[in-house]
């Protein structure tokens, strides 16, 4: 394959005013708390909460569900309230750190995407040293987050922290990006556990299997948006990989994923109400499939959309399971 190709910005496409995914909603929630702002202070405010997808909730969505799923796993009930909001807060400054770094590490290939290109950083709103320093001091605040937890939770975090580093670079180098942001993604679970148990029992080895597949799942229902884009930006991903077979190896990936927390929830020993979730999980899935059947980038687009359902489903079976046990 050619090496990814880096022209001047100016000359790439018009600059878009906002991203193509940014959430209307979030984005009208957004201007409303910084309406009373100054409008320069305003405007800067605005770029950095983009720059961290504060206008695109339903990523940070998708790794809480995980998290909440080890907690509850964990605890085997209602977790303690220190490590809930530790690690809910931990949830939301980590995904913000993570969208940081991976727009610094994009700042060449999001202006050749349709999807990207009114990013901040891509269209010269943010500055790559500005992008970095947001992500550093985002960083800082989680490690002062996980500092009140235990000493086995603090050693994991530098692992967490590097992958986080790591995904947004894993693109240009092999196919599986969406592997390593499952890693990353996932990564809070063992987390969970050692904060809750002070221990890393196999339960948390096979929810975090669990979400590696989901995340790949998703983030490559999110990449076949982009796929036409990424092919001609240099970029890699799982779609395209996969190419033409991209339905039906998602499809196996579904399948091995309901296996997955079917494992979790014999040995966790869960009752019918977290059965009843996998079921509904199920049946989202078909939807999935069924929504992106022609590939269509919004179809594909809101295939990812559904996932935050599934993982929300899921959470409800594990927490209704257990307080019913």
């Amino acid at each position: 394959m050619a090496p990814p190709i880096r022209p001047r910005r100016a000359s790439v496409r018009p600059r878009a005013t906002r991203p193509e995914d940014s959430s209307t909603r979030a984005a009208r929630v957004l201007d409303a708390l910084l309406a009373r702002l100054p409008p320069r202070l305003r405007g800067k405010a605005r770029d950095y909460l983009v720059l961290t997808r504060m206008d695109r909730p339903v990523g940070a969505l998708l790794l809480l569900w995980p998290t909440w799923w080890a907690l509850w796993l964990a605890a085997g009930d209602f977790p303690p309230w220190k490590p809930l909001l530790v690690f809910t807060l931990g949830v939301f400054v980590m995904r913000a750190a993570g969208c940081a770094i991976n727009d610094y590490a994009d700042r060449d290939l999001d202006p050749l995407v349709q999807r990207t290109a009114g990013r901040p950083l891509a269209n010269g709103r943010v500055q790559p040293r500005e992008a970095l320093t947001v992500f550093a001091a985002l960083l800082g605040v989680a490690f002062l987050l996980v500092l009140l937890t235990n000493a086995l939770t603090v050693k994991l975090a530098f692992v967490g922290a590097a992958l986080a580093a790591i995904y947004p670079f894993s693109k240009r180098y092999t196919h599986l990006p969406q592997v390593v942001l499952g890693a990353a993604f996932g990564w809070s679970i063992p987390m969970a556990f050692a904060a809750v148990t002070n221990g890393l029992p196999p339960l948390a080895w096979l929810l975090f299997l669990g979400n590696v597949l989901w995340s790949t799942i998703y983030d490559t229902e999110y990449a076949m948006v982009d796929r036409e884009d990424d092919i001609k930006a240099g970029a890699k991903s799982t779609a395209i990989l996969f190419g033409d077979d991209d339905l039906v190896i998602v499809g196996v990936l579904m399948g091995t994923f309901m296996l997955t927390m079917a494992f979790v929830g014999t040995r966790a020993q869960l009752g019918w109400p977290y059965w009843l979730a996998l079921a509904a999980a199920a049946a989202l899935f078909v939807r999935q499939q069924w929504t992106m059947r022609d590939r269509g980038r919004a179809h594909c687009l809101a295939a990812f959309r559904q996932n935050n359902a599934l993982g929300m489903t899921l959470w409800a079976g594990i927490a209704l399971a257990l307080a019913l046990r």
